[in-house]
């Protein structure tokens, strides 16, 4: 990528290429998690317009599953374009001098039934405003306080995989988008991590297209190889109510910061996305004792 955009039928190229990479990601992300389902139970898919429908601004396509695996899992992909508002477009890389902006990316969230199975979230994402640049990464929240140490097993597996990942580009990119993750995805309010963390990138704009394309598309790879493994353990462990409730507690935490801190929750709002959509993050049930 370079600071400038180089001509229009080298960009749609990109574009399409990325877009289409998120759709297959989605696609099978959402068989392995539905072959984990005991009772068949599918992912039910919505398409959505972004805007009023009076001119084409993008749009995309939920994927929701409410299982007996998984209480509530959405694997979710957009392409959306247009121009940023006023006050919203300083906060933009690229988008002070020009509001207009493109950006794909998927979605995806995860809440098992069983509070041994880790909620997981990931997201990969192209951006183009003036610049142009990737983003996203995955992180684990378990549960349960006894899983939720480095030395875990979930733990380790779910960070190996994302090492590889970042190890076959970069040696760099592991330390480094490990310790953004882990400031990231950090509740200041509760002086807590919200997980065990993984990886997380943004702005990622090496100069080199290709590599940064591939890059991002070995991170969604580690994560549809390893999360359904992980799940695959736990979701028939046994249970009891306080394993539930350190469970429902638990999601709570998850609300406040999506809801407080997300940047993928306001960069949708403020960009006139679907609802429903950015908001599927929510667990279906959580308490606050």
């Amino acid at each position: 990528m370079t600071d400038k955009k180089p001509d229009a039928n080298l960009w749609e190229g990109r574009k399409n290429s990325a877009a289409n990479w998120f759709a297959s990601l989605r696609d099978e992300l959402c068989t392995k998690l539905e072959s984990l389902e005991p009772e068949g139970a599918k992912f039910e898919r919505k398409p959505w317009r972004r805007g009023d429908g009076s001119q084409d601004l993008g749009g995309g396509e939920m994927s929701m599953l409410h299982g007996t695996a998984f209480e509530k899992a959405g694997v979710h992909i957009s392409v959306v374009h247009g121009e940023f508002s006023e006050d919203f477009k300083s906060q933009v890389d690229g988008a002070q001098e020009d509001p207009r902006f493109w950006a794909a990316g998927i979605s995806v969230i995860i809440h098992p039934s069983n509070p041994h199975a880790p909620t997981a979230h990931m997201n990969t994402r192209m951006v183009v405003t003036t610049k142009g640049w990737f983003g996203g990464g995955g992180d684990l929240t378990p549960m349960i306080d006894a899983a939720r140490t480095a030395e875990h097993v979930d733990t380790q597996d779910f960070h190996t995989a994302f090492k590889s990942a970042c190890d076959r580009h970069d040696a760099s990119y592991y330390p480094r988008f490990k310790e953004e993750c882990d400031k990231y995805f950090y509740l200041p309010h509760r002086q807590e991590t919200r997980g065990t963390g993984g990886i997380f990138y943004d702005h990622l704009n090496s100069g080199d297209w290709a590599a940064d394309f591939a890059f991002t598309q070995d991170v969604g790879k580690a994560f549809v190889d390893i999360y359904p493994q992980i799940a695959a353990r736990r979701i028939d462990m046994p249970f009891d109510q306080a394993d539930r409730a350190a469970q429902l507690k638990r999601r709570g935490r998850y609300v406040e910061f999506n809801l407080l801190y997300d940047r993928g929750t306001m960069f949708g709002l403020k960009t006139g996305g679907n609802v429903e959509s950015i908001l599927s993050s929510m667990p279906p049930m959580v308490s606050w004792p």
